[in-house]
């Protein structure tokens, strides 16, 4: 099995906490010479931007970081690969929004307090997206609704694309979890203390 399809798999498996764009775009995955993108190309400092997120996310501790994972390429990929055009457009505008700020500039708590203010964001524009899409029902003809479309904020995009990549990663996965390739039966068994949970 290629990682294209454990992730796919893996996905499926976190169910709720992965988007319906998320889940599409896994579903829609294709080969990079195919999906070359003039509209979506991140910089040397939006990589920077993206992996100075991702490892504020997941940080290296006595387990490795998101960038130990090989996460901000995975999210280029992904971007890239498997997203249509809104998410890309979104994902685009809030990294280059970062770079007018110079976020790599930042404090450590300024760079924090920004995120946060980015997740407070986020959470009132999917709230305000529910409510009208609530309101706009069967009233509107689907070509209206696609020219309102708008793609997962950016906030959105960066947190599941970390988690995601980081527990499809061979890092991310073996320092979080304890695999077992043939496990016996499945039983409830009590985790001691500092011990990982199981993976089969």
């Amino acid at each position: 099995m290629n990682r294209r399809d454990s992730i796919k798999k893996a996905a499926l498996l976190l169910g709720g906490v992965i988007s319906a764009p998320t889940l599409l775009a896994l579903k829609s995955c294709k080969n990079r010479e195919a999906s070359i993108s003039d509209e979506f190309a991140l910089s040397d400092v939006h990589r920077k931007i993206v992996s100075e997120i991702a490892e504020l996310i997941l940080p290296k501790t006595d387990t490795p970081g998101a960038i130990d994972a090989g996460v901000p390429a995975f999210i280029e990929m992904m971007i890239l690969d498997c997203y249509k055009k809104p998410e890309q457009t979104s994902f685009m505008e809030g990294v280059q929004a970062l770079a007018a700020e110079d976020f790599t500039g930042m404090s450590s708590e300024e760079k924090t307090a920004r995120l946060q203010k980015l997740e407070a964001d986020a959470k009132e524009e999917m709230k305000a997206r529910d409510v009208k899409q609530t309101k706009i029902g069967d009233n509107i003809d689907e070509e209206t609704m696609k020219a309102q479309a708008k793609g997962l904020p950016f906030w959105r995009l960066m947190k599941e694309l970390t988690l995601l990549g980081y527990f499809t990663s061979e890092a991310g996965i073996t320092s979080s979890f304890e695999y077992v390739q043939i496990p016996t039966k499945f039983e409830p068994i009590k985790i001691e203390a500092d011990q990982k949970a199981y993976a089969y």
